[in-house]
C-alpha cells in the first residue's frame, strides 16, 4: 500500500491492487513507489520531517546565493525534488534537493553567460537543470546506472567520512559564532584555529550550540523514543529567544522569503543551450555519484541495495520538474539525509512532508522559522555530521588491507581537498589500478591429487598433494588479457622447467579464463609453439563454450583439435592414462 498526501483509503487500496505479486516487474523498476509503502503520515516520518523541514529551509535559501540566484529560488528547487524522489528514486532515506557542490559548479557555468542580468541568470540556471535532466534521461534509456557500480567499499567509507568534516566544516561558523572568509578546506580549517587562538569565538553561541549538541546526544541515549532533533531545536529556540530578550545577540534564521513558482519554460537563446551542454553534463556527474554513494551509506539491514538506473533517473526527473518551477540544479544531500536517519525516518514519507512543509513556509509559516537559532541548526548538523565519520569502518580496512585503507583515506582527504567529484574520481582510478594490479600479476597452480580429498587441487597448498606423473595441469587465476599476457607465459614455462624430463602432456585449465582478447590469443599461440617444440601434447580443461567460441574465431581450436579439449579434470586424467599409461 502506498500512502499519498491528498489521497484517501480508495486511492491507498488501489495502489496497493497495482503493486500485487502479478504486476509486471518493469513497471516496478520505472515506479519503484508501487512496491513500497511511504506512510508520511506515521508518527516517526511526520516528526522526521518536521526536523528536516526546520533544517532544510535556511540550509537551500543559502545554496540558492552559493549559486549567485534569490534565496527563494532554493526553496521553489527543494519541492519538485521532494515530492520526485520518493517515487522515482529507490533509497528509503535519500533527500533530493538543493546541494552545495552542484551550487557551486551552477555558478561556475551559469556566471558568465549571465552578464550580471538577475533575470537572465535566472533563467539559465533554470535551464541548467533542465539541461541536466535530458541529459540524465538519455542516460538512463541506456542504462548507465553502473557507473555507480564502480564506486568501492573503501571509496564509500572515505567519501562519508570526508562529506562528514565537510559538513562540520560548513556549519562551525555558527556554530562558534564567527565569521571566515576562506572558500577553501584548508584555508578555512587555518583561519578558524587563528580565530580560536586569539579569542575571536562568540562564548554565548558556543554556549548555545554545545548545550543543543549535548541534549541530542543524551536524548538519544536516554530517551531514543522521543523527537530528540525537533525538542532540541524548539528548545534552543526557546533559549535564544530569552537571551535575545536579555540584551544578547544570538544569530537566528531571520525573514523567509514567501511565495510559490509559477511553472514556465525558461527563455534563453539555442546557443546558450549549446554553451550550457558540458556543464550540465559535469552537474550530472557530480549529482549522479552523490547520490548513487549516499544511497548507499545509508542502507540499512534489510534493505534494497539501490537500483542505479533507478536513481539516475529519479535524479533526471527531479532536475526537470525544479528547472520548470524557475529552480537551480539539484542533488542529494548527505546532511539531511544524516538528519532525517537520526530523527527516525523509516520511508520516503518524510520527504513529502518535507515538501508540504516548504510550500507551508512559502506561505504562511515563514516567520515561525525565523526564529530558530543557526548555533542550533549548526549543532543538529554536526550531530548528524559525526555519524557519517565510521571509525570503526576504517578499522575493519586496515586489518583486512593496507591497499583498501589507503584508498578510503585518499577518498576522504581527496573530498576534503580537491572536492568531491575529483577526489571520488581520484579514488576511482586507484581503486581501478588497485584491481588492474591483482589481475595483471594473479596467481597460478599446478594441478595434483591429495589423499583423502576429492578433486584436484593446488599442489602448492597441500604437502601430501601428487601430481600426475607426466601430466602438468596448469591453472591460471584470471582471464588472460593484454595487461597479463606476458606473465601467463612465464609462470607457465617456469612450470614446465621445472617438471622436465618426463613432461608429456600440457593441459590449461581454463576453469578462470573465461575470456582473452588479441594480445591473449597471440600469447597462447606462443605457448602452444613452446609445448609443441618440447614434444608435448596441448591440451584444454574445463573450457566455457564462450571461451572455445572465441578460439574458433582466432583459428586456435581447430589447431588444439576439438578432441584435446576436456569437459572435466576426471576426463582428462583418464585420457592421458589411456595414451600414455
Amino acid at each position: 500500500m502506498v500512502a499519498i498526501p491528498g489521497t484517501g483509503a480508495t486511492a491507498c487500496a488501489s495502489l496497493s491492487g497495482m503493486a500485487s505479486s502479478d504486476r509486471p516487474n518493469i513497471l516496478v523498476r520505472l515506479l519503484p513507489v508501487l512496491g513500497r509503502d511511504l506512510q508520511p503520515w506515521s508518527r516517526a516520518n511526520l516528526i522526521a520531517g518536521l526536523t528536516v523541514t526546520a533544517y532544510l529551509v535556511p540550509q537551500v535559501m543559502a545554496y540558492a546565493t552559493v549559486a549567485g540566484l534569490p534565496a527563494i529560488v532554493g526553496l521553489w528547487a527543494a519541492v519538485p525534488a521532494l515530492l520526485v524522489y520518493p517515487f522515482l528514486g529507490t533509497s528509503r532515506l535519500l533527500s533530493l534537493g538543493p546541494e552545495s557542490s552542484v551550487a557551486l559548479m551552477t555558478a561556475a557555468v551559469v556566471a558568465p553567460l549571465a552578464l550580471g542580468d538577475p533575470a537572465r541568470y535566472v533563467a539559465l540556471a533554470a535551464t541548467i537543470a533542465i539541461t541536466v535532466g535530458g541529459i540524465g534521461l538519455l542516460a538512463s534509456v541506456l542504462r548507465l546506472g553502473f557507473i555507480g557500480d564502480l564506486l568501492s567499499q573503501p571509496v564509500l567509507v572515505g567519501y562519508m567520512a570526508g562529506i562528514g568534516v565537510l559538513m562540520i566544516d560548513g556549519q562551525i561558523d555558527h556554530f562558534l559564532g564567527i565569521q571566515t572568509a576562506s572558500p577553501d578546506f584548508l584555508g578555512h580549517v587555518r583561519e578558524i584555529s587563528d580565530l580560536i587562538v586569539s579569542g575571536g569565538v562568540d562564548p554565548v553561541v558556543l554556549a548555545l550550540g554545545s548545550v543543543i549538541l549535548v541534549m541530542l546526544y543524551l536524548l538519544a541515549w536516554r530517551r531514543p523514543s522521543w523527537p530528540g532533533p525537533l525538542l532540541a531545536i524548539l528548545g534552543g529556540s526557546l533559549l535564544a529567544l530569552l537571551i535575545n530578550n536579555g540584551g544578547g545577540d544570538i544569530p537566528i534564521v531571520g525573514p523567509v522569503p514567501q511565495g510559490l513558482p509559477t511553472p514556465q519554460i525558461p527563455q534563453v537563446a539555442a546557443a546558450d543551450v549549446s554553451a550550457l551542454a558540458i556543464g550540465a553534463a559535469g552537474i550530472l556527474l557530480v549529482g549522479f555519484t552523490d547520490v548513487t554513494l549516499t544511497g548507499r551509506a545509508f542502507l540499512s539491514r534489510g534493505d534494497p541495495r539501490p537500483d542505479t538506473d533507478a536513481e539516475l533517473r529519479a535524479v533526471a526527473v527531479g532536475n526537470l520538474g525544479v528547472g520548470l518551477l524557475q529552480g537551480m540544479p539539484v542533488s542529494s544531500s548527505g546532511s539531511r539525509t544524516a538528519l532525517a536517519k537520526s530523527s527516525g525516518a523509516t520511508s520516503q514519507g518524510y520527504s513529502l512532508v518535507v515538501a508540504l512543509g516548504v510550500v507551508l513556509v512559502l506561505l504562511f509559516a515563514g516567520p515561525l522559522l525565523s526564529a530558530a537559532p543557526r548555533a542550533g541548526l549548526a549543532a543538529l548538523v554536526i550531530y548528524a555530521a559525526l555519524h557519517l565519520i565510521d571509525i570503526r569502518a576504517f578499522a575493519a580496512l586496515w586489518r583486512f588491507s593496507t591497499v583498501e585503507f589507503v584508498l578510503a583515506v585518499v577518498t576522504m582527504v581527496g573530498v576534503l581537498v580537491v572536492g568531491i567529484l575529483y577526489g571520488v574520481l581520484i579514488a576511482v582510478g586507484l581503486s581501478v589500478l588497485a584491481m588492474a594490479a591483482r589481475v595483471a600479476r594473479p596467481h597460478s597452480a599446478a594441478l595434483g591429487l591429495v589423499p583423502g580429498l576429492p578433486g584436484m587441487h593446488d599442489v602448492g597448498d597441500f604437502e601430501e598433494a601428487n601430481e600426475v606423473p607426466g601430466l602438468l595441469i596448469y591453472r591460471y587465476d584470471s582471464p588472460v588479457f593484454f595487461a597479463n599476457s606476458q606473465d601467463f607465459i612465464e609462470q607457465a614455462n617456469a612450470l614446465m622447467a621445472d617438471r622436465q624430463p618426463g613432461l608429456r602432456w600440457f593441459a590449461l585449465n581454463c576453469e578462470a579464463i573465461v575470456d582473452i582478447d588479441a594480445t591473449a590469443v597471440e600469447s597462447l599461440r606462443t605457448l602452444m609453439r613452446e609445448v609443441d617444440s618440447a614434444g608435448m601434447q596441448f591440451c584444454l580443461v574445463r573450457a566455457k563454450r564462450e571461451l572455445v567460441e572465441q578460439l574458433q574465431r582466432a583459428g586456435l581450436a581447430q589447431r588444439i583439435g576439438m578432441d584435446r579439449m576436456y569437459p572435466t579434470l576426471p576426463s582428462l586424467v583418464e585420457a592421458y592414462k589411456a595414451e600414455a599409461p
